[in-house]
């Protein structure tokens, strides 16, 4: 592997440390595109991708953990639904063209790109939520076997969904404390996947540790900055993410 090559992985972890330190959000938005433009297939990219979140959200974890930002309860509940849909998905990924799941890809990014935005206009915004109760946790696994699909056929860990599921069922609880909870979960969903995909030898091992370790790094230290953060600032950062890669999709596609 050239020094170049090396050097370009390891700004690629910075950058993811930066997007789930601060957003909780899964590095797919970062590595996905970028290892796809170095030349890995789609699923391959995807697969790498699993790993880094695996190595990164360690780090991360552990920062919203000392600041009493997780719901280990929650937490539990919706990574165990993940697992089982990750498994799932890896299993629909590896038969689906590659051209789809990109476009699959670009269409997901751009409506979070839209909810993000809505969002950093009025952090406390409260949108719609299902009133259920006790339900809420059996409703919450169910909805992660969910997530978990979309983490296996598209390496989305789930993070930014996991808060998209805790606004519908647990509206209550802050941003900071659903960044800090959904992190926790995106780790084991992660791993989940990671492994499916190392298991059929679509990952890229070398690529991964290099961007992963880095990310570890520096998630944990833009994870500390988080914690002081404007929720607004934090919506704001995680839609011009998703926007990016949107674009950075659309073009590849084309």
């Amino acid at each position: 592997m050239s020094l170049a090559l090396v050097v370009i992985l390891i700004l690629i972890g910075v950058a993811v440390g930066a997007l789930t330190g601060i957003t909780g959000s899964s590095g797919v938005l970062i590595v996905v595109p970028a290892l796809s433009y170095l030349g890995l297939s789609f699923k391959d990219a995807v697969g790498s991708s699993l790993l880094v979140d695996v190595i990164t959200t360690v780090s991360v974890v552990v920062a919203y953990i000392q600041n009493k930002n997780t719901d280990y309860k929650i937490s539990s509940i919706l990574a165990l639904g993940a697992v089982v849909g990750s498994q799932i998905g890896v299993r629909i990924a590896v038969e689906t063209p590659e051209k789809l799941l990109e476009g699959a890809f670009a269409v997901f990014t751009s409506v979070m790109a839209y909810i993000s935005f809505r969002r950093s206009k009025n952090p406390e915004l409260k949108l719609r939520h299902l009133n259920l109760g006790k339900l809420s946790f059996p409703a919450g696994f169910l909805m992660a076997i969910l997530v978990g699909i979309v983490t296996g056929t598209l390496g989305a860990s789930g993070g930014i969904m996991f808060i998209a599921l805790m606004i519908l069922l647990f509206s209550s609880m802050c941003i900071k404390k659903m960044i800090g909870t959904a992190t926790l979960s995106m780790l084991f969903s992660a791993t989940s996947g990671a492994i499916a995909y190392f298991s059929v030898g679509l990952l890229d091992l070398e690529d991964s540790l290099i961007i992963g370790t880095t990310a570890l790094l520096f998630g944990y230290l833009f994870a500390r900055m988080a914690n002081k953060m404007r929720p607004s600032t934090i919506y704001l950062f995680l839609g011009s993410t998703f926007v990016l890669t949107t674009v950075s999709e659309i073009f590849k596609i084309i």
